[in-house]
């Protein structure tokens, strides 16, 4: 009890000195706070039967239903549950009544080791549904955390069940030792493992952030760049056609005069999830900047591109912006290539934009092909 009292506490300073200086994770310090409240109560615990002190008994009990709360408060904060105190905070509540009845009651330190530890058993049997629940994009950590959550639950109802709830190391069983087994697998794993799983959430946040324009959630610049070209050089040893899109709002800028850049952002949010509903899973979309977009189109010729851009093109005169222009008519111009072989992605970029600019002059609210590329006699 002791070294896993000390344990906790380490893990604790340990996450404290990792924080300090890096983005606030409210997972993370939930979680930081936990470890430190459960090696607190395994401490007490250990102190309590050289003071003969029941009351540190209660005590100890008190306090480490309440770190097994905050451990599950901070799963719910790491996966973005947002009314999850509604449960969690009665929960808590009612477990730790129950340990203070128990013990106005008169129960024994045993019956209150008995109460606290199916409480624990509860709470970790809890996080490991939510760790272990299906999830298509569930990563492997967070699979053998929820494994570990799931074997501490079964040593405890094991060790209440054969053990009788006797704490004393010397009375070594099978059972006692795959209890504390599993109890210091808890705290190694999961103390560890939640780190790293924090840490690969944030890491996949700054993936993100480097290659998603945050207004229209759709490739920036750069990346939309590097995998179109990826997409073209695939589609050359394919020997496959690869269609390549520039789109621009119509009349952009008098909608952002005329009703102001809140009313241009959510424009630019509704055209992309417009455009976003009608694209394969491979297809590539990427603002260039302001209202100007790019889309590449892998596997399709320029009949399919054509198609797919007048589909695009009808869809955004149906969209609307019903909390800022109610009634107002969204319109875009397109430029549609084919990527030639062996033609660099600016190069087929700069037809389609040539095409787009055609579009505009054309009245706009149309769809053009770009020239194909002159051939040398």
């Amino acid at each position: 009890m002791l070294a896993l009292g000390a344990g906790n506490i380490a893990f604790a300073l340990l996450m404290a000195g990792y924080m300090r200086g890096a983005p606030s994770n409210p997972g993370l310090r939930a979680w930081m706070w936990a470890r430190l409240v459960s090696g607190l109560a395994q401490t007490c615990a250990w102190l309590a039967p050289f003071y003969r002190m029941p009351l540190l008994v209660d005590l100890a009990g008190l306090v480490w239903v309440l770190g097994s709360a905050m451990e599950m408060g901070a799963y719910c904060l790491f996966f973005g549950f947002r009314h999850w105190h509604r449960v969690m905070y009665p929960a808590t509540a009612i477990a730790m009544l129950v340990i203070v009845g128990a013990a106005a009651a008169g129960a024994s330190p045993r019956e209150i080791t008995w109460t606290v530890a199916a409480i624990v058993a509860l709470f970790a049997s809890a996080a490991a549904m939510m760790l272990l629940r299906p999830q298509h994009d569930a990563p492997l950590l967070q699979r053998i955390i929820g494994g570990v959550d799931a074997m501490f639950a079964l040593a405890i109802w094991a060790w209440m069940a054969i053990a009788n709830g006797r704490l004393d190391t010397f009375n070594a069983s099978p059972i006692l030792g795959f209890a504390y087994l599993s109890s210091y697998l808890l705290m190694i794993v999961n103390g560890f493992g939640f780190l790293l799983l924090c840490k690969m959430k944030d890491d996949a946040r700054m993936r993100r952030l480097a290659t998603v324009d945050g207004l229209t959630e759709t490739l920036n610049r750069r990346a939309f760049f590097e995998r179109a070209d990826a997409a073209r050089q695939l589609a050359l040893r394919l020997r496959k056609p690869i269609a390549l899109m520039m789109l621009d709002l119509d009349h952009f800028k008098q909608l952002n005069d005329g009703f102001g850049h809140a009313c241009g952002d959510e424009a630019l949010r509704v055209f992309a999830a417009t455009a976003r509903g009608l694209l394969r899973e491979h297809d590539l979309m990427g603002r260039l900047g302001g209202e100007e977009f790019a889309l590449a189109l892998p596997g399709t010729g320029i009949e399919g591109g054509l198609q797919a851009a007048e589909r695009l093109r009808a869809a955004v005169t149906r969209a609307a912006l019903p909390s800022c222009a109610a009634g107002y008519r969204m319109t875009v111009s397109i430029g549609v290539v084919v990527i030639e072989p062996n033609e660099e992605l600016t190069a087929a970029l700069a037809r389609a934009d040539h095409a787009l600019y055609a579009a505009k002059t054309g009245g706009r609210d149309r769809v053009e092909t770009g020239a194909a590329i002159l051939k040398r006699a």
